[in-house]
Order: C-alpha cells, then sequence, then structure tokens
C-alpha cells in the first residue's frame, strides 16, 4: 500500500570519535525514506532551499521513492544542523541548529499523494505535523515522531496530535518525560491512554519497547553492532523500515507489527556502520533479512 513521509531535508555535520563529516546529507525524511524504501514505494514530501547541494533525484536513483512531493524553493536556505557523539555515542551535542526553510510554511502534498494509507509525520511541530495530516483523505495508519523540545513547549498542539494518529515512536527520554513517569512500561501506558493505539519507545543500544492498547508487548534487543560510526538517523531509519514493512504487507496486527520492529532494527544496525547514508545505500534488502534472521535466533529461546 501507499506509503508517504513528510520530514525534513538538510545538510549535516557530524563529528564522532571516529571523525568528521562537514556538509553532507541528512534529514529525517531522507533517512525514513532511504530505510522504507527496500519494503515499499515511498511517497517523500519535503523542503529545501535553493542552496542545496544535493541532487536528491541522483541519490534515490534505482530505489522507489517519489520525489514529486519534493519543494525547491527560491532565496531560502536549507536545513542544518551540526552535532557531536562522545565516546559512548549515546550522548548527543547539538552544535549548530539553522531551521531556514523548516521555519517556513510546509510543503503541499500533491493531490496525488493525498490517498496514500500510511503516513510517518517525522520530527517537527505538532502543529506542523497536524497541517500536514490534514492534508492527507483517509489514511489508515498514521505514525508519528516528537522530541523533547515539542512536549515542552507545545503541548496542547502535541495533545491533539496524540489524539489523531495510530503509533507514537519516540526514544525512553521523550516517553518518560511525555508521561512523567520514568517506569517505561508505565510511561507506555499513560501515552496509549493519550490516543494512539501502539507505541514503540526507542532505547538505543538497548533495543525498543512496542506496547499496544490491547496489553500487548514486545521487547526486542538491538542488533549487536560490533562498530558504531555514526548513530544519526538510526531512529528514522527505524521508523522506515518499520513502516515500509507495513506497508508492503498493508497488516497493522501486532504480530505484523513484531516483524516490522524487527526489520527496523536490523536496518538502523546499518546505518550507524558509517556516516550519512552510506551504511544504507551499500547494502541490499537480502542483507536485512539475514540480520533479521540472526535476530531471530539470538532471541528465540
Amino acid at each position: 500500500m501507499s506509503l508517504l513521509v513528510t520530514g525534513s531535508i538538510g545538510i549535516d555535520t557530524v563529528k564522532t570519535p571516529h571523525g568528521v563529516r562537514e556538509n553532507c546529507l541528512g534529514g529525517s525524511a531522507v533517512y525514513f525514506s532511504m530505510a522504507a524504501s527496500f519494503f515499499s514505494p515511498v511517497r517523500l514530501i519535503g523542503v529545501i532551499g535553493d542552496d542545496c547541494p544535493f541532487d536528491l533525484a541522483g541519490v534515490f536513483a534505482g530505489k522507489n521513492v517519489d520525489l514529486t512531493g519534493l519543494e525547491i524553493r527560491p532565496h531560502s536556505k536549507t536545513f542544518r544542523w551540526a552535532g557531536s557523539y562522545r565516546d559512548d555515542m549515546d550522548d548527543r551535542t547539538t552544535d549548530c541548529l539553522e531551521l531556514n526553510v523548516l521555519a517556513e510554511h510546509p510543503p503541499t502534498v500533491p493531490e496525488r499523494f493525498r490517498d496514500s494509507k500510511f503516513v510517518f509525520l517525522a520530527n517537527t511541530t505538532p502543529k506542523l505535523q497536524l497541517e500536514m495530516l490534514g492534508q492527507i483523505d483517509e489514511p489508515l495508519f498514521v505514525a508519528a515522531d516528537t522530541m523533547n523540545c515539542w512536549i515542552q513547549n507545545c503541548r496542547a498542539d502535541l495533545n491533539v496530535l496524540l489524539e489523531r494518529i495510530d503509533c507514537l515512536i519516540i526514544n525512553e527520554d521523550e516517553a518518560k518525560m511525555l508521561a512523567a513517569d520514568l517506569n517505561l512500561i508505565r510511561a507506555a501506558r499513560k501515552i496509549l491512554d493519550m490516543g494512539p493505539s501502539v507505541v514503540i519507545i526507542k532505547k538505543g543500544e538497548s533495543g525498543s519497547i512496542t506496547c499496544d492498547a490491547e496489553g500487548h508487548q514486545f521487547i526486542l534487543p538491538a542488533y549487536p553492532a560490533a562498530d558504531v560510526t555514526d548513530p544519526t538517523g538510526a531512529g528514522d531509519s527505524f521508523a522506515g523500515a518499520v513502516l515500509g514493512y507495513l506497508a508492503q504487507t498493508g497488516k497493522t496486527d501486532f504480530d505484523t507489527l513484531k516483524i516490522a520492529v524487527a526489520y527496523g532494527t536490523a536496518a538502523a544496525s546499518f546505518t550507524i556502520s558509517d556516516f550519512s547514508l552510506q551504511g544504507l545505500t551499500s547494502i541490499t534488502k537480502n542483507e536485512i533479512d539475514k540480520r533479521l534472521e540472526t535476530l531471530r535466533k539470538l532471541t528465540h529461546f
């Protein structure tokens, strides 16, 4: 089934213990689309300035990613982010953030994209997420991401969003903040009471917790990656594979969701292996399948 993502396209500068990469391609919509395209056709909605140095058509050449929803805005500047990771690779500092075009009005969803059945609203202000969702006719399954800034400063809009989505995908610190509870299981239940029927809590190198409103729980460890070069985009790659698999199957039951989360875990393990998109662009779907089978063997007892 059709899968649409709306999110950022950015110019990143990343510093990790393994080196520095300046002015590389990043953004939530980019990582999501690349990971999701292994499973399903993707409709990308995003906006860049006319200063963007990347040929996105070339980046996604050979991938089933429809860029009809990409807007190049004259006289505007592309979103920029710079960040540094410490030795443990789990603690990140934002060194520079320039919203640029993301501070302007959101792009318009093309008419032929409005029938999308699976939708991912990548991290941006809840108000903009609601505006984008309002342009989709009858989605079957809507997932969204958020962050601590919006939880603290845009709670009223976020509460409205939570009532209109099916799935929230956030990290453990955000889950604790949103639920005002340090216990992740209780936090997940409280978030489910806010509206979503599914919550997926990402725990970095500790894996993930998935819970639904019917009481099902699924706890999966991270893929045992020995080499972590750059964690940037891992969460969006995770979400891309999750939604990509769901769109491929057209199902959203909990058993299907568990496989989707495992695929998300496998895809994210490739993202962290190199800078920018290189970890995802250098692999095939068969390699993701192999890591999924490894996860199955590691968690079977």
